[in-house]
């Protein structure tokens, strides 16, 4: 199995990717239950993001992979493989961006993100569902489409870590 280096996720990256992707996503609320504080013994938040765009957070690392890619790699496209909400967070980002999203799918996904995924505009190529598979689909499609795969692969882009880190970003800053 491949190893892949630790993201710098510093407060500094953060604070980039939340500029960066900040015109592209919702800002959500962060919630309390006191009932729930009490169960716990312990003051708990919920930061919603299933308010998110995509519903769900991986539109943050998604949008800030895209938009870390240079000009000339993003307006060749950009592809990943994955099942979920990954690929629907590519989809959206190369959408919002005008570029091809070129996504890989096993051909066990859910038919909920295959359309979610569709109805962003990328184009779906299908695979068995192994991570094998998956990867070596990914490489051919990079190949065949002229893509970018976000070097490292969209999937183990570094720029998604400080990206999916930036819900808790605007407590730090001061901002509610």
């Amino acid at each position: 199995m491949p190893s892949y280096p630790i993201p710098d996720i510093s407060a500094l990256r953060i604070e980039e990717a939340h500029a960066r992707i900040r015109p592209y996503i919702h800002r959500t609320p962060v919630l309390t239950s006191q009932t729930l504080d009490r169960l716990a013994g312990a003051e708990l938040f919920f930061k919603c993001e299933n308010f998110q765009k995509i519903g769900a957070f991986k539109i943050r690392g998604g949008m800030n992979a895209v938009l870390s890619l240079a000009p000339e790699d993003r307006q060749r496209g950009v592809a990943t493989h994955s099942s979920g909400n990954h690929a629907q967070a590519i989809a959206y980002a190369a959408r919002a961006v005008g570029v091809p999203a070129y996504v890989v799918m096993p051909s066990t996904s859910p038919r909920v993100k295959i359309e979610a995924v569709a109805g962003y505009g990328a184009e779906i190529t299908f695979c068995e569902p192994t991570q094998e598979a998956r990867e070596s689909t990914l490489r051919t499609r990079t190949t065949t489409s002229g893509s970018s795969p976000g070097r490292p692969p969209a999937r183990r882009n570094s720029s998604k870590m400080p990206g999916r880190s930036t819900p808790s970003w605007p407590r730090w800053a001061g901002e509610d």
